[in-house]
């Protein structure tokens, strides 16, 4: 299924709307890019004249189902910047809540690029592939894999992997950034002493550039753990283009069961 059928019902009628999500699940939930786009895409479709995201903050309340309700509400919205609250409602209860932040485009009174990846893992194209026949059953059904670093196994708490959807013709730039990049498993995956289920709590993410677009669909994906312990483990997002240049930077709280 494509990401476009997923998102076709949003912002068709008021109220509860159905969502073919089954392609889509992580378990009992909308995996976490799909959900958060799910409330970036009721926003934008609810209010259609603001400006580029440049910044979310995303709270996993609860599972997103295939039935939820977006509600939509302006917080603020001043000269160049808007801040809208959208919450997906399943059962009448809170089951995400996304606060983003739009702002116009502004002459720049400071400049500072961010530095480009570090190690170069090396082309997509001559990577071998990832996770084919493994993973969850959304990574499978509509991500394509290659790897993007030497380690493997356990070893230190970082995940590198070029990724890109195999439907990616139907997404404005800034929609594929969200579905994309909360994609990998947390680089706590990498010192877990032993096997047990984890969980995005939130996750907020900045987006340095609204249309950013990339070589052939890939895109560098890496989470890492800057530190875990106690149940939780507090990891850095970020996603480079096909020619590293840093496209989107985010932080997220994971739970570490088991």
């Amino acid at each position: 299924m494509s990401i476009k059928t997923l998102l076709a019902p949003i912002g068709t009628e008021k109220g509860r709307v159905t969502l073919p999500a089954d392609q889509w699940l992580q378990g009992r939930t909308l995996y976490g890019g799909a959900s958060a786009l799910v409330a970036y895409t009721a926003t934008v479709r609810a209010l259609p004249d603001l400006p580029p995201l440049r910044s979310a903050q995303i709270a996993f309340v609860a599972p997103v189902g295939d039935k939820v309700e977006p509600r939509v509400e302006v917080v603020r919205r001043g000269r160049n910047v808007a801040q809208v609250r959208c919450d997906l409602l399943v059962g009448g209860v809170t089951a995400l809540t996304a606060f983003f932040l739009f702002g116009t485009a502004r002459e720049p009174n400071a400049r500072h690029p961010a530095p480009t990846v570090e190690p170069w893992p090396g082309a997509p194209e001559d990577n071998d592939p990832a996770m084919e026949g493994k993973g969850p059953a959304f990574i499978q059904n509509n991500f394509e894999l290659r790897r993007a670093q030497k380690t493997s196994g356990s070893g230190p708490p970082v995940v590198r992997r070029w990724i890109r959807l195999k439907d990616r013709d139907t997404l404005d730039p800034t929609s594929t950034l969200v579905l994309v990049g909360d994609t990998l498993p947390p680089g706590a995956m990498r010192v877990m002493e032993r096997q047990g289920p984890i969980s995005s709590i939130n996750w907020t993410f900045n987006v340095l550039d609204p249309d950013a677009t990339t070589r052939d669909g890939w895109w560098l994906a890496e989470t890492a753990s800057d530190h875990a312990d106690e149940g939780y483990s507090s990891e850095r997002l970020r996603l480079w283009d096909a020619d590293g240049k840093l496209v989107l930077s985010g932080q997220q709280c994971v739970a570490v069961f088991g």
